[in-house]
């Protein structure tokens, strides 16, 4: 794996290089990185040769090495290139006779100027004579103005500086133009090689693009290994049963945030890893109840995570694991609202529900988090009520349902719905604190602890009193609570008479 990394860095991103010179968007680091993936073809189908017989041939046959477009690619390209086509310098010297040519002229004239340079010191005894060019004004000789009186004759002004002055000469002049003329040729030159190399790789598009997606199968592989490998996954068990075992589950996220917080700090949490067993047919329905912060909507998370992870060939984050197929995993989790298009937080959290009920089947995965609880107390308790029995209608069998609430009321559905069973995050108390123990437990929770939570979140001490004495009334047969301090009585209205207007339209017609 770590050989097959190390190759997989010089490769590039074949599709995207491929897209964009179809599309006429063309540059020489492009047709480099065609040529540097090629390069590296064989020393990867070398690597893989020990695992012949298995099923990564499928993979290796996948690469196609190309011998003559990458020996073209090798031969026409420099190694260095520039990022654009306008500054030249990215075909290869030998790669073509008359570009060498070309080039070999620039090359003369450039040690032309700089033989003329040392004439024109030695000739007129300016010792920092230079010549320079510009975009501007092309080549020129510059004299500083302490040197003006040694300025020959022949040298014709061009442009005066602040600390000097700068001159041409005709034969300075005529070189130019022969420069100029070379570079351009060469320029042009230049182009017409490169789309030669650019028509090369279109007509090997396809093997390229099949070759480009059997490099990225192998690097998602690689990846997938090096994490098994360093966070101690386990090979799952896949079957077509309707059942999901998950021994010692972890969250593949959380769980690597955890340790990377943790480091250097002695007090600092692991994660808890948890089991889960589901069966559409058994223990269809996971009623899990317990505070906020406890790791409700970690857990049932990291049991849709896991079994995605088992569902496309990755190991998964546990101790165990046998997945039973299943055909789409459905989440309803979160609180976000789409208010551009109308929907409040409570439309979007009722949109995905509907979503989900109507298209969810006896094989699917379903995790939900606080269904109803973005309406009225009763409303919310009743929706989650009606759709936890709805996910359980069917006489046999429904979707696999982890659902995470803080209604303790829906507790009392475990006995009368066969196939639903309650669950609870355990927490422990310690001196009106609660310390959260993050394990999944059989059995309902005995209440939400919202006032410790909030008390941990930094509420004023005066307000978590205040909703302690609140809380009593509320749970007491007394349901009545004295508000703390008096209300001010609104001062009445002043009716105002609105006569009708027959031009006026109506706004509710």
């Amino acid at each position: 794996m770590s050989e097959l990394q190390d190759l997989l860095k010089s490769v590039r991103d074949i599709k995207r290089i491929l897209g964009r010179l179809q599309n006429r968007l063309r540059n020489p680091r492009e047709l480099g990185g065609i040529r540097d993936t090629l390069n590296q073809i064989p020393g990867i189908l070398d690597t893989l040769a020990p695992f012949s017989g298995t099923a990564i041939d499928s993979l290796s046959c996948q690469l196609n090495t190309l011998p003559h477009l990458a020996e073209l690619l090798n031969k026409g390209l420099r190694e260095e290139l520039p990022n654009n086509l306008s500054d030249g310098g990215y075909i290869a010297k030998g790669y073509d006779d008359a570009l060498d040519g070309m080039l070999s002229l620039t090359t003369d004239n450039k040690l032309w100027l700089s033989n003329l340079e040392s004439e024109e010191r030695e000739r007129t005894g300016i010792k920092n004579l230079k010549i320079k060019f510009n975009n501007a004004f092309g080549y020129f000789i510059e004299v500083s103005k302490s040197n003006l009186s040694l300025v020959p004759d022949d040298y014709i002004r061009k442009q005066t500086m602040v600390n000097g002055e700068r001159y041409v000469t005709e034969s300075l002049k005529q070189k130019e133009k022969e420069i100029f003329h070379a570079e351009e040729n060469s320029k042009r030159r230049e182009e017409e090689l490169f789309a030669g190399l650019v028509a090369a790789v279109l007509e090997e598009s396809g093997p390229l693009t099949e070759t480009a997606s059997a490099l990225a199968e192998l690097d998602v592989f690689c990846g997938w290994a090096e994490i098994a490998r360093l966070w101690n996954y386990c090979k799952p068990e896949l079957d077509e049963s309707d059942s999901i075992e998950i021994a010692q589950g972890r969250h593949p996220v959380v769980e690597q945030m955890l340790k990377q917080s943790a480091s250097g700090l002695a007090n600092s949490q692991a994660f808890v890893p948890n089991d889960s067993q589901l069966s559409a047919s058994e223990s269809q329905i996971h009623l899990i109840t317990g505070p906020n912060m406890a790791g409700k909507s970690t857990f049932i998370r990291q049991v849709a995570l896991i079994t995605l992870l088992a569902q496309i060939g990755c190991w998964t984050p546990a101790t165990s694991a046998r997945i039973g197929l299943v055909d789409r995993i459905f989440s309803r989790v979160g609180a976000s609202d789409d208010l551009a298009r109308g929907n409040s937080t409570f439309m979007v959290e009722m949109n995905e529900t509907a979503n989900i009920l109507n298209n969810a089947t006896r094989h699917s995965l379903i995790i939900l988090d606080e269904i109803g609880r973005g309406t009225s107390t009763y409303d919310g308790l009743s929706i989650a009520w009606s759709v936890v029995e709805h996910l359980h209608r069917e006489p046999d069998a429904g979707p696999k349902t982890l659902f995470a609430t803080h209604y303790q009321e829906l507790t009392q559905l475990e006995s009368h719905l066969g196939r639903l069973e309650n669950f609870s995050v355990a927490v422990k108390e310690w001196n009106d604190d609660i310390v959260f123990v993050r394990t999944v437990i059989k059995g309902a929770a005995d209440r939400s602890y919202g006032i410790q939570v909030a008390r941990l979140a930094g509420l004023p001490q005066v307000v978590i009193d205040r909703a302690k004495e609140i809380l009593q009334k509320l749970e007491s047969d007394d349901a009545t609570v004295a508000v703390s301090s008096p209300i001010p009585k609104a001062k009445p209205r002043k009716k105002i008479r609105v006569e009708q207007n027959d031009d006026q339209l109506n706004l509710f017609g």
